[in-house]
């Protein structure tokens, strides 16, 4: 039998690792497992693209509105980023926890759907406008939202985990603050279903009566 000649060297280097392990000398530094590492790094290149995206996208806003929910959803996501870093980097508590965003608007949606143009690309930079900026705004916290959930399944780091998770319902508030300014400026329309339907719907499901059977 060919002996590897790596094989001794391998076994040591994994032994002295789970024996540093149990005696508590490895960093929390070093505290994450090869996916977490691999999709904090996607988390966090999609948060840059997000900041980045509001601030070239902020000259070009014209309604007040929009602006200030750009600007409260700057500042916010950028501490957050700050945050997610120092607890990725050290594996231990941020300077500070993960605060919780709130959209300064009430929730009404406007139902149904009316007449409008059809969307299309865009062929000149000059056409862009407060519907665009406010979907691309959405469209970015959507993201965010949706690979913060799946990082947060694969990390090993409790500290690190605990960031992602209470950042995701940060993510979506922001993301419905912006659906809602949408809605209330006609750029989103919301259909329902006719009153049969959707009462159809509602009842498919029934609560359950009782314990569990032993």
């Amino acid at each position: 039998m060919t002996q590897n000649p790596f094989g001794q060297g391998q076994g040591q280097t994994q032994g002295q690792t789970h024996q540093n392990m149990q005696n508590g000398n490895i960093s929390q530094q070093m505290n994450h497992g090869g996916h977490e590492v691999f999709d904090l790094h996607e988390v966090l290149s999609t948060v840059v693209s997000g900041i980045n995206l509001k601030t070239i996208l902020r000259p070009h806003v014209k309604d007040q509105e929009l602006l200030n929910i750009l600007d409260r959803q700057y500042a916010f996501a950028l501490d957050e980023y700050n945050i997610t870093v120092e607890a990725f980097k050290t594996g231990q508590d941020p300077s500070h926890p993960t605060t919780s965003y709130k959209m300064q608007q009430g929730n009404d949606f406007v139902y149904g759907t009316k007449p409008s143009q059809p969307k299309k690309p865009m062929q000149n930079a000059n056409e862009i406008n407060d519907e665009m900026i406010s979907g691309y705004l959405l469209g970015a916290a959507k993201a965010a939202a949706t690979i913060k959930t799946g990082a947060a399944l694969e990390t090993t780091n409790p500290v690190v985990r605990r960031v992602l998770a209470d950042s995701i319902p940060n993510c979506i508030e922001m993301a419905y603050e912006l659906s809602i300014y949408q809605n209330k400026h006609h750029y989103y329309q919301v259909p329902q279903l006719d009153q049969q339907s959707m009462q159809a719907m509602l009842n498919a499901f029934a609560p359950v009566q009782g314990k569990m059977m032993s």
